[in-house]
Protein backbone atom coordinates (compact mmCIF):
# COMPACT_ATOMS: atom_id res chain seq x y z
CA UNK A 1 0.00 0.00 0.00
CA UNK A 2 1.18 3.57 -1.11
CA UNK A 3 0.60 6.32 0.75
CA UNK A 4 0.47 9.71 -1.56
CA UNK A 5 -0.11 12.99 0.50
CA UNK A 6 -0.85 15.44 -2.03
CA UNK A 7 -1.61 19.23 -1.23
CA UNK A 8 -4.56 21.03 -2.80
CA UNK A 9 -4.05 24.01 -3.83
CA UNK A 10 -6.17 25.96 -1.26
CA UNK A 11 -4.14 24.10 1.37
CA UNK A 12 -0.89 25.41 -0.84
CA UNK A 13 -2.30 28.71 -0.89
CA UNK A 14 -2.80 28.71 3.32
CA UNK A 15 0.67 27.16 3.59
CA UNK A 16 2.31 30.34 1.64
CA UNK A 17 0.23 32.38 3.82
CA UNK A 18 1.29 30.99 7.30
CA UNK A 19 5.33 30.70 5.59
CA UNK A 20 4.84 34.51 4.48
CA UNK A 21 3.08 35.43 8.13
CA UNK A 22 5.55 34.03 10.06
CA UNK A 23 8.84 35.26 7.61
CA UNK A 24 7.62 38.53 7.84
CA UNK A 25 6.68 37.79 11.88
CA UNK A 26 10.40 36.93 11.85
CA UNK A 27 11.71 40.02 10.02
CA UNK A 28 10.15 42.42 12.05
CA UNK A 29 11.36 40.68 14.94
CA UNK A 30 15.05 40.79 13.51
CA UNK A 31 14.70 44.40 12.57
CA UNK A 32 13.44 45.42 15.63
CA UNK A 33 16.37 43.73 17.96
CA UNK A 34 19.03 44.32 15.71
CA UNK A 35 18.52 48.20 14.30
CA UNK A 36 21.83 49.69 15.11
CA UNK A 37 23.66 46.77 13.86
CA UNK A 38 21.26 45.75 10.55
CA UNK A 39 23.00 42.26 9.64
CA UNK A 40 21.70 39.17 10.05
CA UNK A 41 23.89 36.81 12.73
CA UNK A 42 24.39 33.01 12.79
CA UNK A 43 21.58 32.66 15.04
CA UNK A 44 18.86 34.69 12.60
CA UNK A 45 20.51 32.57 9.62
CA UNK A 46 19.22 29.32 11.77
CA UNK A 47 16.28 30.62 12.84
CA UNK A 48 14.90 31.38 8.87
CA UNK A 49 16.59 27.71 8.47
CA UNK A 50 14.18 26.45 11.02
CA UNK A 51 11.36 28.00 9.90
CA UNK A 52 11.56 27.15 6.23
CA UNK A 53 12.11 23.50 7.49
CA UNK A 54 9.15 23.60 9.77
CA UNK A 55 7.08 25.27 6.69
CA UNK A 56 8.28 22.91 3.74
CA UNK A 57 5.90 21.42 1.73
CA UNK A 58 5.35 17.80 2.77
CA UNK A 59 4.84 16.60 -1.39
CA UNK A 60 7.66 18.88 -2.35
CA UNK A 61 10.75 18.72 0.47
CA UNK A 62 13.72 20.82 0.27
CA UNK A 63 15.87 19.05 -2.03
CA UNK A 64 19.33 17.70 -0.55
CA UNK A 65 21.20 19.89 -2.48
CA UNK A 66 19.39 22.86 -1.22
CA UNK A 67 19.74 21.98 2.17
CA UNK A 68 23.33 21.44 1.77
CA UNK A 69 23.62 24.66 -0.29
CA UNK A 70 22.22 26.74 2.78
CA UNK A 71 24.65 24.86 5.28
CA UNK A 72 27.90 25.93 3.52
CA UNK A 73 26.10 29.66 3.49
CA UNK A 74 25.87 28.91 7.73
CA UNK A 75 29.49 27.46 7.49
CA UNK A 76 31.01 30.26 5.70
CA UNK A 77 28.94 32.59 7.82
CA UNK A 78 29.99 31.52 11.12
CA UNK A 79 33.69 31.41 9.74
CA UNK A 80 33.27 35.21 8.47
CA UNK A 81 31.93 35.89 12.02
CA UNK A 82 34.43 34.25 13.68
CA UNK A 83 37.17 36.16 11.41
CA UNK A 84 35.51 39.50 12.48
CA UNK A 85 36.22 38.60 16.06
CA UNK A 86 39.42 37.99 15.44
CA UNK A 87 40.76 40.97 13.58
CA UNK A 88 39.25 42.92 16.13
CA UNK A 89 41.14 40.85 19.03
CA UNK A 90 43.92 41.62 16.75
CA UNK A 91 43.14 45.49 16.39
CA UNK A 92 42.84 45.84 20.20
CA UNK A 93 46.49 44.10 20.75
CA UNK A 94 47.98 46.15 18.32
CA UNK A 95 46.57 49.36 19.83
CA UNK A 96 48.04 47.90 23.05
CA UNK A 97 51.69 47.34 21.54
CA UNK A 98 51.18 50.97 20.10
CA UNK A 99 50.47 52.48 22.96
CA UNK A 100 53.30 50.88 25.36
CA UNK A 101 55.70 51.49 22.51
CA UNK A 102 55.19 55.07 22.98
CA UNK A 103 56.36 54.95 26.71
CA UNK A 104 59.19 57.20 27.57
CA UNK A 105 58.14 59.21 24.25
CA UNK A 106 56.82 62.72 23.40
CA UNK A 107 53.17 62.91 22.16
CA UNK A 108 50.43 65.00 21.34
CA UNK A 109 46.60 64.84 22.57
CA UNK A 110 43.83 66.70 21.14
CA UNK A 111 40.76 66.57 23.58
CA UNK A 112 37.85 68.27 22.89
CA UNK A 113 38.87 71.95 24.57
CA UNK A 114 42.61 71.70 23.76
CA UNK A 115 45.96 69.85 22.89
CA UNK A 116 48.38 68.23 25.05
CA UNK A 117 52.14 67.77 24.75
CA UNK A 118 54.12 66.19 27.21
CA UNK A 119 55.92 62.46 27.90
CA UNK A 120 54.11 59.40 28.06
CA UNK A 121 54.69 58.61 31.56
CA UNK A 122 52.82 54.91 31.78
CA UNK A 123 50.29 53.20 29.90
CA UNK A 124 48.13 51.07 31.08
CA UNK A 125 46.92 47.74 29.30
CA UNK A 126 42.89 48.21 29.18
CA UNK A 127 41.11 47.12 26.20
CA UNK A 128 41.18 50.43 25.34
CA UNK A 129 44.84 51.78 26.60
CA UNK A 130 45.45 55.07 27.96
CA UNK A 131 48.64 56.89 28.30
CA UNK A 132 49.86 58.79 31.76
CA UNK A 133 50.78 62.46 30.42
CA UNK A 134 51.44 65.45 32.96
CA UNK A 135 50.06 63.62 35.45
CA UNK A 136 46.68 62.64 33.82
CA UNK A 137 45.57 59.65 31.79
CA UNK A 138 43.98 60.04 28.46
CA UNK A 139 42.73 57.25 25.62
CA UNK A 140 45.10 56.37 23.66
CA UNK A 141 43.02 57.37 20.63
CA UNK A 142 43.06 60.95 21.77
CA UNK A 143 47.10 61.01 20.79
CA UNK A 144 47.52 62.38 17.77
CA UNK A 145 51.38 62.33 16.54
CA UNK A 146 54.32 60.69 18.62
CA UNK A 147 57.48 62.35 18.64
CA UNK A 148 61.45 60.92 19.51
CA UNK A 149 62.13 62.93 23.27
CA UNK A 150 65.64 64.72 21.77
CA UNK A 151 63.06 65.96 19.09
CA UNK A 152 60.32 67.39 21.13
Amino acid sequence: MTLQSVMSPQERAATERLVDLENKKLMSELQRNSLPNQSLGKDDFLKILLTQLAHQDPTAPMQDRDFIAQMAQFSSLEQMTNMAADFSKMVRLMSKSEASGALGRAVEINTDEETIQGVVQAVTRNDVPQVLVNGRYYNWEQVSAIYEKENY
